[in-house]
């Protein structure tokens, strides 16, 4: 019988990191691929990207509407809950063998309360990471606890998951999916992109990717230091939507705002996987605050500028410069990222986060690991007896 593997997607941030696992496991003879979409994939707000899914051939097997059209925390926390109603009758008729999520993003915490319930094991990808200034942080550790494989991206993160309890041979270093797409994805050309996109990429470009800070009351707090930077910018400048947290309509406004004043820049929905990796390709700078910044643009050695707090303590290549939300510390990063010495200093430089062959793994691992109480009953390593003794000794 084919193995029944249920992939849940959110956004068109995950998603581009799915492609080629959905691809491998859409023509592997031994597996029954279901897609389920849920989230911003499903709104017109954020680019109603299901469509680019089903463009790429793919089927969608059940679509969650449980997106609010909000901006707060509140809608996040209903979001979480809406989500949770429908995909328990979903996944209750459903039942499949194991399911795949990816990531860090907060409607995943659905999915995998619903899975737990119904005894449905969980393969997840991109555990071990770390981002302190989101609650990304909280959903990925929590997702790891729920996981029963874990596919990582650096051999840090892997490390870190064994640290955390969970047993070696369920952890497995893949590298980042995303990266597949340079190996195995014929990226645009310059010409190509600016007809594309209607742009002139000989002008000196600059890509800002920028969220709301999640963790922080005000989720935007720091981009006042960003945009006050950015208004000396000679180059020319691309945005990209942030994700759908709250706040993101507010950054979105203000990013149209910024731009009303400009002449040389543009702000866009959403673009598919080729093209944005394309244009990391042709960009002389990216500043933001993304993780797409720390574990993406080094495959480019492309000099990045991560602003404030929302990836602290994730594991950097040697492209990425970080920066205060201040004024003068973004400015003096650019500077550098700007510099003839930093650019040849980054040529060449090792991506920590894979080579572009997660997906042979994945698959690899989803369709040969064993299924039942085998895979659902987690064994926790046994304490060192030294910590245990330090333990004791401190708690008297």
């Amino acid at each position: 019988m084919k193995r029944a593997i249920a992939v849940v997607t959110t956004s068109r941030a995950d998603y581009s990191h799915l492609y080629w696992p959905l691809r491998d496991l859409s023509v592997n003879e031994d597996t029954d691929l279901r897609i389920v979409a849920l989230g911003s994939h499903l709104s017109p707000e954020f680019g109603n990207t299901v469509r680019e899914i089903e463009k790429d051939g793919f089927r969608i097997d059940a679509r969650v509407e449980c997106l609010l059209s909000s901006d707060s925390d509140v809608g996040m926390a209903k979001t979480i809950g809406i989500a949770t109603l429908s995909l328990a009758d979903l996944f209750g008729k459903m039942r499949p063998d194991l399911l795949l999520l990816i990531a860090d993003r907060y409607e995943m915490l659905a999915p995998a309360s619903v899975a737990l319930a119904l005894r449905l094991p969980i393969a997840h990808i991109e555990g071990g990471e770390i981002s302190e200034g989101a609650i990304d942080n909280a959903v990925r550790n929590a997702l790891t606890k729920m996981s029963h494989i874990h596919f990582t991206s650096t051999y840090t993160a892997r490390d870190r998951l064994i640290a955390m309890g969970e047993e070696p041979w369920r952890v497995h270093r893949a590298g980042a999916p995303s990266l597949d797409h340079l190996r195995r994805s014929p990226l645009l050309g310059r010409e190509e992109l600016e007809a594309l996109l209607t742009i002139d990429l000989q002008k000196p470009t600059a890509l800002v990717l920028y969220h709301p800070v999640t963790l922080a009351r005000d989720t935007v707090r720091e981009a006042d230091a960003l945009f006050a930077a950015l208004e000396s910018f000679p180059e020319q400048l691309l945005f990209f939507y942030p994700n759908a947290d709250a706040g993101s309509r507010k950054l979105i406004e203000r990013t149209q705002s910024f731009l009303d004043s400009r002449k040389d820049g543009r702000i866009f929905t959403n673009l598919n996987a080729i093209t944005y990796w394309s244009l990391l390709r042709q960009a002389e700078l990216l500043v933001g605050n993304s993780s797409s910044g720390i574990m993406e643009t080094a495959s480019f050695a492309l000099p990045t500028v991560n602003i404030g707090i929302r990836q602290q303590g994730r594991e950097r290549p040697g492209n990425v410069i970080d920066a205060a939300p201040e004024l003068s510390a973004i400015l003096n990063a650019v500077r550098i990222a700007r510099s003839d010495d930093f650019r040849r200093s980054i040529k060449g430089i090792t991506n920590p986060y894979g080579e572009g062959f997660a997906s042979k793994k994945i698959v690899e691992i989803l369709t040969t690991a064993p299924l039942g109480e085998a895979l659902l009953m987690k064994r926790h390593l046994p304490l060192q007896a030294e910590a245990l003794s330090e333990g004791v000794a401190n708690s008297r």
